[in-house]
């Protein structure tokens, strides 16, 4: 690997004085998002740079700030711009994908950025660090972590995300080149365990967790690894084309370092299972009565708060697909140690946390119920039905408390039913999210 200096640089931040069309962006044109929470309970969220509507203006890590997770208020950028040494390797203008992570160090606590610098269809890349006292900046960056090159690198240097499991820090990334990996990470300098020197790029590429065959285009990318509760971990991760059947799935795996298994035992880094079918679909396009409809929903990240998780993705339209934007949505696990979506985005403070008010009887789950299934083709913007939930229908479910329910036999279920804010009819409600009989996802809310 060759390497290359870092350069320290120092941003302008979030405060710096904005082009008049990004102060009304809100949500919209934020692209692979991460969000954190600072000290004071503002989030932040970090994107790629991107514009639906033009060129872009201004590039270094889109930055937006929010009290609620609903409401987006574009802040500027964390960078002053592609830095130096990830602009002189991969001749990007923007970044892409960042991930943040607020880290211990002996000096106190940091935030640290993971940025992508690529180009489409390249393999020349780089993966960079810049680090923060404060979410808000100013950040400096301190150089490439990893780089990968188009005629000589097999996989791809982007898409990063760090994992801190107790004192070891692992690196997550990779793309369509040569599928997912996991690095190991100097928590003391935020690079690679066997780089060369600090501030220079790794020298290996670390291990295969996860790839897709050329006869899907390879099409794999945005990887997020989260623990799993009783132990273990699920990675989660986008599918397919970015603008029109893009889509997120899970596996989960007892060591970091893999195999993730989906939930039907098949590892995902094994060429020869069907890449149609491998891999749990949690989220994927669709239109709920009455709602705009989402396409191609992924890239996402997961902000965990104590009491919850949610969901950080961006998504298309339908009827603008070159529109996109965050969209946050709840992230439950099942009885059986499975990470599900909710169909319904983020409702702020109208969000009920407290599982020990999550349903416990399955009475409770009588009634009219708008539902969606993830089981047809991801080319498809999946319509939602309404179906009628008797108490026959809910024979042999077993309540395992805060929302969870199980059925074995032949029709087993795994499901999570949880409060929720219906945005169609803006009232309270209640949804769920299950692996159904035939092993695929059903979400619904219920309507009546």
């Amino acid at each position: 690997m060759t390497s290359i200096e870092p350069a320290p640089r120092t941003a302008q931040g979030p405060g710096q004085a904005l082009p008049d069309e990004v102060t009304t962006w809100g949500a919209r044109n934020a692209h692979d998002p991460t969000a954190v929470r600072d000290d004071d309970g503002v989030y932040w969220l970090f994107s790629t740079d991107a514009n639906a509507d033009g060129p872009l203006p201004g590039a270094g890590t889109q930055v937006r700030r929010s009290t609620d997770l609903v409401d987006w208020e574009f802040a500027g950028w964390a960078l002053d711009g592609v830095p130096g040494p990830a602009r002189e390797w991969s001749g990007a203008d923007g970044l892409w994908a960042p991930d943040v992570v607020r880290v211990s160090t002996e000096s106190g606590d940091q935030w640290r950025m993971y940025y992508s610098a690529s180009t489409f269809g390249s393999r020349t890349s780089a993966i960079g660090l810049a680090v923060a006292a404060h979410p808000r900046g100013p950040w400096t960056d301190l150089g490439i972590v990893v780089a990968t090159q188009h005629d000589r690198d097999g996989h791809n240097a982007i898409d990063a995300q760090l994992v801190v499991d107790g004192e070891r820090h692992h690196l997550i990334y990779g793309s369509f080149f040569g599928g997912l990996h996991a690095l190991e990470i100097d928590p003391a300098t935020g690079f690679a365990l066997d780089a060369p020197s600090p501030g220079t790029p790794a020298a290996s590429l670390g291990t295969l967790i996860a790839r897709r065959p050329r006869s899907v285009d390879t099409a794999i990318e945005g990887p997020y690894v989260i623990p799993r509760p009783g132990g273990g971990w699920a990675l989660v991760v986008s599918y397919d084309s970015l603008a029109s059947t893009y889509h997120v799935r899970v596996a989960v795996a007892d060591d970091l370092y893999g195999p993730y298994r989906d939930h039907e035992g098949r590892d995902l880094t094994d060429l020869d299972s069907d890449p149609e079918v491998t891999g749990l679909t949690v989220l994927a396009s669709h239109r709920l009565d009455g709602a705009r409809g989402l396409l191609a929903p992924g890239h996402a990240s997961v902000l965990t708060e104590p009491g919850r998780q949610l969901l950080v993705h961006h998504t298309r339209f339908p009827d603008d697909p070159r529109q996109h934007e965050v969209q946050v949505r709840r992230l439950v696990w099942t009885h059986g140690g499975w990470p599900l979506v909710a169909v319904q985005p983020w409702a702020g403070d109208r969000e009920v946390d407290d599982e020990g008010q999550w349903p416990g009887d399955a009475a409770e789950l009588i009634g009219t119920w708008e539902i969606l299934d993830w089981a047809g083709p991801t080319q498809e913007v999946a319509s939602s039905r309404e179906v009628v939930v008797t108490a026959d229908a809910l024979a042999g479910l077993v309540a395992h408390g805060q929302g969870r329910f199980t059925r074995g036999g032949d029709a087993p279920v795994d499901a999570v039913v949880f409060p929720a804010w219906d945005a169609v009819r803006d009232r309270a409600t209640l949804s769920f999210a299950a692996r159904g009989p035939a092993g695929t996802v059903i979400v619904g809310t219920r309507v009546g």
